[in-house]
């Protein structure tokens, strides 16, 4: 599988120490030459310190595009950090805190693959089977297998576009509904296929509801129960849930705001809903704590057998640029660093969030914003991974004969046509409105209240937490979200 690449790191800390008028020795593992003392073993180059100044910049800017506020937690070998801005609640002022709980979205999809791939380590399905060999009937299209699902290949239409065609009505006329897995195929079912099985990269939540069927079929017993036996009970994921269709997130929990799409229209209170119209594609609620331990297990091989790990990290482009990929119910983003991390994106009304790490485990980041239909404020959130995994960028030396690379635009995957957001580096892919995981399309603006949000609070730990640390990889981009991202 991809790991960071020794001589890009190498480079850097070269690169960084020459800055800083500090000699360091070549590795065997950089361009030069080992230095004749070296050792013969060859060194992994140290992770970068990730740029806590920089989380808290990308979450600054976060709020300056309308989020009301705005958290990140980043664990590694040295620790736990965590920065916090702007506020939890609107009407109590209450300050942004990292141990609050929220809906995490499509971040929901990498729980349901977990327990379909362990599912198929089971024997209980197979991966290129026929999806309708366990669902008789339920699918028009016979070549369309449980692996196709996982990698949104199989052409079968996102319901979510025309349900949401218009935010804060869509929402509304779901926020208290439940759905039946079976009525949410049918929606799909109702619109046109949008490609051939297995052709093309097509993001829709459709996908992960028939996962939560096959889930279901295969065991005997709910999505629910599957989740808290095989991953929130072994990891002691305390403050991770899945409640559906109960509209309450308890505890001390981060409200959700809902950009409407009017310009000027005020944010509409998202916190309750069933989120009975995605389930298992994105109605799992967490914490940054447990998302960092899900994502840290996972990456190390707590979660599933090397095979299965292997199977879901193998990914393929979902952006011409390749620097954007797709596995099994998990994502890669390649950072302008070199580093790759592996996660998800989530997009739910009223939250952005983003959980990744690297590929070993050693460092991961979980980050969440409490608004969405605001591209711009998912975008600019995702300016976190770039900071947590590669660093504080060196400045350019002007006697250097290699030009820095430049920051490039990645917009986001997925959806209808809306204003690209930039991340990142690459060209432009449609965006979504204000759904699970869509990308979200982006609106010009700022909160009406952004100077009285409060002030940026950080928080530092020397030691590492009681739960799973995780490395999350580095990012040099920003990064948005999908759908039910």
């Amino acid at each position: 599988m991809p790991q960071l690449t020794p001589r890009r790191l190498a480079t850097s800390a070269t690169l960084i120490a020459a800055l800083a008028g500090v000699l360091i020795p070549a590795t065997a593992a950089s361009a030069a030459p080992a230095a004749p003392t070296a050792p013969a073993r060859t060194t992994a180059p140290a992770d970068p310190a990730p740029d806590m100044d920089g989380v808290s910049a990308a979450l600054k800017a976060a709020m300056a595009n309308g989020a009301p506020g705005a958290m990140a937690r980043f664990t590694g070998p040295d620790g736990v950090r965590t920065r916090t801005a702007g506020v939890r609640d609107r009407v109590s002022g209450e300050a942004m805190s990292t141990r609050a709980r929220f809906r995490i979205g499509s971040v929901s999809k990498t729980f349901s693959s977990v327990v379909l791939l362990q599912l198929v380590d089971e024997g209980r399905l197979e991966l290129d089977a026929p999806v309708n060999r366990y669902l008789p009937g339920l699918l028009p299209d016979d070549r369309i297998t449980v692996r196709h699902l996982l990698t949104h290949r199989s052409g079968l239409a996102d319901y979510t576009d025309a349900m949401f065609a218009k935010t804060v009505p869509g929402f509304e006329a779901v926020r208290n509904r439940v759905f039946t897995y079976k009525e949410l195929v049918a929606l799909s079912l109702a619109e046109p296929r949008t490609t051939e099985p297995g052709a093309a990269y097509k993001y829709s939540n459709t996908n992960f509801v028939v996962v939560g069927m096959l889930i279901e079929k295969a065991t005997g017993t709910s999505v629910a129960q599957q989740y808290e036996r095989r991953v929130f009970k072994p990891l002691n994921l305390r403050n991770t849930s899945y409640v559906h269709p109960q509209t309450q997130i308890t505890g001390v929990h981060v409200r959700g705001y809902l950009h409407p799409d009017e310009a000027g229209a005020p944010l509409v209170d998202s916190t309750e809903q069933t989120v009975s119209w995605a389930q298992s594609a994105g109605a799992v609620i967490s914490d940054p704590a447990d998302l960092n331990t899900f994502t840290t297990a996972l990456m190390r091989g707590k979660l599933l057998s090397p095979r299965m790990l292997d199977a879901m990290t193998t990914v393929t482009p979902t952006d011409t640029t390749q620097t954007r990929f797709y596995g099994l119910g998990l994502r890669r983003y390649d950072l302008s660093c070199g580093a790759q991390v592996y996660g998800h994106t989530g997009t739910v009304q009223g939250y952005y969030t983003y959980a990744f790490a690297t590929r070993d485990g050693r460092r991961s980041l979980s980050a969440m914003a409490n608004t969405s239909n605001r591209g711009a404020a998912n975008t600019a959130l995702g300016g976190t991974l770039e900071a947590a995994f590669c660093g504080k960028k060196p400045a350019p030396a002007t006697s250097s004969p290699t030009a820095p690379r430049a920051r490039t635009t990645l917009p986001a995957e997925a959806g209808p046509a809306r204003a690209p957001l930039t991340v990142g580096r690459g060209a432009h892919e449609p965006l979504r409105t204000g759904h699970a995981d869509a990308g979200e399309g982006e609106a010009a603006g700022v909160p009406a209240r952004a100077s009285s949000w409060p002030r940026i609070s950080t928080e530092s730990r020397s030691s590492l937490p009681l739960k799973a640390s995780a490395t999350v990889g580095s990012v040099g981009k920003t990064i948005s979200a999908e759908t039910l991202s």
